[in-house]
């Protein structure tokens, strides 16, 4: 009987060897507390920031603008509710083909006083980046859009619905889970905000995701408005 093929590398990747390996010798020889100042914390501190260092080389960003979290998920939600409820009311604009995480919290902040804006694709599952902008208000508080959809596989116009939310001074979110480690993706071209990264998608481990967050004023242009 034949084995049977793996087609579904989108939904998540088998983990690298390469990867295994490094995460049995950290759990073995770097287990100590990452915070504490003897050999041993000291170790796994530099574990951890040349992690930081690595990811943040992956997409053109700072270390001290990576944020690491347990995954896809936590990214997403720390990244849209984290930046909304800065507010006590507002508008969101984001996508109708958003992933689950990304809906979820949109639904939850639906019900926290914001109103969020589900834009159309178009028959190529693309979103109009004019359409964006003709919804865009003084009360809007956040952009989020993915960068690549889990099911279809089309890629979004990022940079240039980032350009508009830097014109705007608007916080930009992107999930791009499922872009980083398949296509090239630089936060800077991409003019974002806010990235979620997940390291599953290509050939890390499940449970380990980090969210890039800009550290440069942009993010707070509209910070403390009132409705």
């Amino acid at each position: 009987m034949n084995s049977p093929v793996y087609l579904d590398n989108n939904a998540t990747t088998p983990v690298d060897p390469e990867v295994i390996s490094l995460m049995t010798k950290c759990l073995k020889e770097y287990y100590g507390n990452p915070s504490s100042s003897h050999k041993k914390g000291l170790a796994a501190r530099q574990i951890i920031d040349t992690a930081r260092k690595k990811v943040a080389a992956l997409i053109g960003a700072g270390p001290q603008e990576i944020i690491f979290t347990s995954g896809g998920t936590e990214a997403n939600n720390m990244a849209i509710i984290g930046t909304a409820l800065r507010f006590t009311s507002g508008h969101i604009i984001s996508s109708c083909i958003e992933h689950p995480s990304v809906a979820h919290p949109l639904k939850h902040l639906e019900s926290r006083n914001f109103r969020v804006t589900y834009l159309p694709v178009n028959r190529h599952g693309i979103v109009s980046p004019d359409d964006l902008k003709n919804h865009i208000t003084k009360n809007t508080r956040l952009i989020t859009i993915m960068h690549s959809n889990n099911e279809t596989g089309a890629i979004q116009p990022i940079s240039e619905i980032g350009t508009i939310a830097r014109e705007k001074g608007i916080p930009f979110h992107c999930d791009a889970a499922q872009s980083v480690g398949k296509v090239p993706v630089n936060v800077h071209r991409l003019m974002t905000d806010l990235m979620t990264i997940v390291s599953h998608k290509f050939y890390g481990p499940k449970g380990i995701g980090a969210l890039y967050k800009n550290r440069k004023p942009s993010l707070h242009s509209r910070s403390g408005q009132g409705m």
